[in-house]
Formats: C-alpha cells, sequence, structure tokens
C-alpha cells in the first residue's frame, strides 16, 4: 500500500512532469518528461510502462501480431519476439459530451445509407463526371448499373460501418471525416487496446488516479460478429456459410452455398489485378447472397456521395425527422466539389486550411498544403473533367496532447492528436429493421505533424478513450 509521503511525492513529480509537458506544448523543451522523475514509485511506474512487469503481460494478453511485419521483424526488435500492431500507452481524453454526440449519430446514418443506396439514380447520376476521369469508380458504376438493369434486388441488406469524426480546435465541434462502407477495419483490436487500457489503469488507479470505468467498453468484435450471424439466420439455411474476401489466398468453401459475402477487401484498385478480379466481383453481385456491402452501399460511402450528401436540401431526399437532419448537418464539415470557383481559389491562396480528396479508401491518398495547391493548379490547366476526380474538404484542427506510443516494441512520446471511429451495424429484411446499433468504436492517434492517419498504412496507432466532464459550450 502507498503512504501518503509517496503518494504526494509521486504527485510533486507528477506536477512536474506537467510543467515540462506544457514547455513541450510551446514548443520550448523537447526533453523526456520522466528524466528527473526522482520518486521510486514513479520510476517503477515508468519502467513498467518502458520496458518489463506487468505491462508485458497485459500486451502479450491483449495485443496482437502485425501479420504483414511478423515474418520479416520477429525477433529482431529488441525485446520482443513478434511485432506487435502500434497503441498508446494510456487512453486519450474525450469530452463525454461528444462521445454522446457520435453515439447518437450513428443509427442516423445507418439508416441514410440504407436509404441512398436504393436511390440508383441519384448515385450514377452524382458520380457520372467522376467515373469519366476515375477508372476504377468507372469500373464499379458499371457492375451497379448492370444490377440496375436486370432489376436485381437485395431484400437483405447488411451494413457494417464506421463514422469517423476529429474535435475541431476552432470551432468546438465534433466533426466528420468520412463514411466508412466496405471493410471497416479494426473492431477487433481496437477492442483490445480498449480493454488493455481499463487493465492498466485498474492495477495504477493508486499511481494515475484514473478511472478505468470511465474507458467505455468496446463490444465491436461481438457485435459485428452477430450482425453477421444474424444475417445468416434471416436467410434460413443452416448448411450455407458466411464468406470472407480478403487479399490473400482466396480459398473456396469445400462446394457449400453462400449466403452472406463480406468484404475485407476490393475497396482499392490494387485489389483487382486484372479482370478476373472484376469478373468476380460481378458474380458476387449476381448471387442471391447477401453482400456486406452491395455494389450500392460501396457506392454511397464514395467521397464524391458524401460531398453530394452535404449540400442544401438533400438529405430531406432521404430522411422525413428534421431533428434527424439536424443532428447530421451539425457534423458535416465544409465539403465542395472542384465546380466552385471561389473554394478552388481560395484553397490554392491558402492550402492548408482544406484537404484534397481523391475517390480511394485505406489511407495515405490525400492531398495537403503545397502538394495540394501544385495539384489544383496542374488541374485547373489541363480543363477538362480532371476536376471531377476530387473534392475538397475543410480542414479539421484537432487540439494536440502529449501522448506515449508503442511501435516495434520502443515507447516514445510525442504530440498527437486523434480520429474517432464510431462503428455500426444494420441488418434490414424488406420492410423490418432488424438491427441498426451503434455497435463500439475505434480511436485512432497519430503524430500531430503527420497528415494522414491510417494505422495499416503505417501513420497512426491504435487507442481508446477517456472519457472527462469537460463543460462544451457551443453556438
Amino acid at each position: 500500500m502507498v503512504n501518503t509521503y509517496a503518494l504526494g511525492k509521486f504527485s510533486k513529480d507528477l506536477s512536474a512532469w506537467k510543467t515540462r509537458e506544457d514547455a513541450l506544448l510551446r514548443h520550448e523543451n523537447k526533453e523526456n518528461p520522466y528524466d528527473k522523475f526522482t520518486d521510486p514509485l514513479a520510476r517503477n511506474f515508468i519502467r513498467d510502462r518502458y520496458h518489463v512487469g506487468p505491462v508485458t503481460k497485459d500486451l502479450v494478453t491483449h495485443s496482437k501480431v502485425k501479420d504483414v511485419e511478423a515474418t520479416l521483424r520477429s525477433g529482431t526488435v529488441p525485446g520482443v519476439g513478434l511485432v506487435h500492431a502500434p497503441f498508446s500507452l494510456l487512453p486519450t481524453r474525450f469530452p463525454a459530451y461528444f462521445w454522446k454526440q457520435a453515439c447518437e449519430l450513428d443509427p442516423i446514418f445507418n439508416e441514410l445509407v440504407d436509404r441512398v443506396s436504393l436511390d440508383g439514380k441519384f448515385l450514377q447520376d452524382s458520380l457520372s463526371r467522376t467515373k469519366q476521369v476515375d477508372d476504377f469508380t468507372a469500373r464499379l458504376l458499371e457492375i451497379h448499373a448492370e444490377m440496375m438493369a436486370v432489376n436485381k434486388k437485395e431484400d437483405i441488406r447488411l451494413g457494417l460501418h464506421r463514422s469517423d469524426y476529429m474535435l475541431d480546435s476552432e470551432t468546438n465541434s465534433l466533426l466528420q471525416i468520412e463514411l466508412n462502407t466496405i471493410s471497416t477495419s479494426f473492431p477487433g483490436l481496437g477492442s483490445l487496446v480498449s480493454e488493455l487500457h481499463r487493465t492498466l489503469l485498474k492495477q495504477y488507479r493508486e499511481v494515475l488516479g484514473l478511472d478505468s470505468e470511465r474507458v467505455p467498453r468496446n463490444y465491436a468484435t461481438t457485435q459485428f460478429a452477430e450482425a453477421l450471424g444474424k444475417a445468416w439466420a434471416e436467410y434460413n439455411n443452416d448448411s450455407a456459410v458466411v464468406m470472407m474476401v480478403v487479399q490473400r489466398e482466396e480459398r473456396n468453401i469445400d462446394g457449400r452455398p453462400v449466403v452472406v459475402v463480406y468484404f475485407r477487401a476490393r475497396y482499392a484498385p490494387n485489389d483487382y489485378p486484372s479482370e478476373v478480379e472484376w469478373s468476380a466481383r460481378l458474380l458476387i453481385e449476381q448471387w442471391s447472397a447477401i453482400k456486406c456491402p452491395s455494389i450500392s452501399y460501396h457506392l454511397v460511402g464514395t467521397k464524391k456521395i458524401q460531398q453530394e450528401l452535404a449540400k442544401p436540401t438533400v438529405l430531406e431526399k432521404f430522411l422525413d425527422n428534421e431533428e434527424d437532419i439536424a443532428k447530421l448537418r451539425k457534423c458535416f464539415a465544409g465539403l465542395w466539389s472542384l465546380d466552385n470557383e471561389e473554394i478552388v481559389k481560395s484553397a490554392i491562396e491558402k492550402p492548408n486550411l482544406f484537404v484534397l480528396k481523391p475517390q480511394r479508401e485505406g489511407g495515405g491518398n490525400n492531398l495537403y498544403g503545397h502538394d495540394l495547391r501544385e495539384t489544383l493548379i496542374r488541374l485547373q490547366n489541363e480543363q477538362g473533367e480532371a476536376l471531377a476526380a476530387y473534392i475538397l474538404m475543410q480542414r479539421i484542427f484537432p487540439r494536440a496532447s502529449l501522448t506515449h506510443l508503442v511501435q516495434g516494441g520502443v515507447c516514445f512520446e510525442d504530440l498527437t492528436i486523434s480520429e474517432l471511429g464510431i462503428f455500426g451495424a444494420y441488418l434490414r429484411n424488406k420492410d423490418k429493421v432488424i438491427i441498426n446499433d451503434q455497435s463500439g468504436y475505434l480511436m485512432r492517434t497519430k503524430v500531430s505533424s503527420s497528415n494522414e492517419g491510417g494505422v495499416a498504412a503505417g501513420f497512426a496507432v491504435l487507442d481508446s478513450i477517456l472519457l472527462t466532464d469537460e463543460v462544451i459550450i457551443t453556438v
């Protein structure tokens, strides 16, 4: 048990750390804030966090190997035998007010995706110019058009989505970055990191003074699995299976019927290296099996459709509830097509206030700053339809904080910003909505100097949230 003197000494050291952290945040000091810890309790805590002890056991229990790097790097990183997924050492503080807002938005977005997916003309018209300059989008639209031509109906519709947000320090608001409708990554690892953080906060509660119950439970893995299971049950064929479409070594299912197809891949052009893959995608769409996502759901998740839905009066075409519409509009960042000459001019003049987005998923595709300006100037000079391959988005500026990141068995600290993703599950059989739930979350944290934020792409680490009771003033 820690005595009063020890607690006092540890608190003093923490106060010293906070002073040094504040200096670092002002870019006045780049020292390790733990270098000057003198209290043995604090030193032991930091030793456990950085090197050995109970945390090591927790990492083995809760973390997971990154398959891509494990074979190549196994045994090459000091202190570890395999390369774990990157993660933050402790959860990131997040206001409970905005957490509640993000969770409440999720069922509305789920319903919106479903309703937009049923309007084939809207999807085709909205992406008509994009397909002229984007071969990947054009091929997806071709498959969609073939399904429309034969009046293909998807009576049972399954969506496993993730809506991503950042807290904008300029407006003190929660703003949506994008809505993902295909291969919504990391429900499994996100759940594990949340449990890891709860475990660490319980174990070191006397040291940290943080309540593990303030880290929300994260059941994304089980809730997504439940949605897949219920979709399988709706099809009512006990001998059938769920098929996962992945990026490597796809295998057949022993001739058994497939009733649910989950796309873990096929969201990027490099997933279609030949006509064989495109033929397979078309064949799957022609099946009576439940697709997650269907080609329509896939198209709803494109950047261009996100921008179209943000236009005035468009949401009203798909949603009836005025309160729900207002909630969605409140979280929309500025989104513009490149037809808007005034916005393009502003972006060229002030490129740091915008993000230029192509119709791509997976991270590493967006353009910022100098690259954004040069690309816009080039596209303008080319004229034609080249501008239709992109949209412009207001750049969001979250508040940076000091965070300990663990990558490749090494812990280091840096200024970071975070992105919250809310998972959602939606299952419908004709007119009956079976599931429409918020289904866990994914917190990703990256070094604040990095523009991109994908974990798999190597830009960010997995994280969780610690709810705070900050007073939020909104206008």
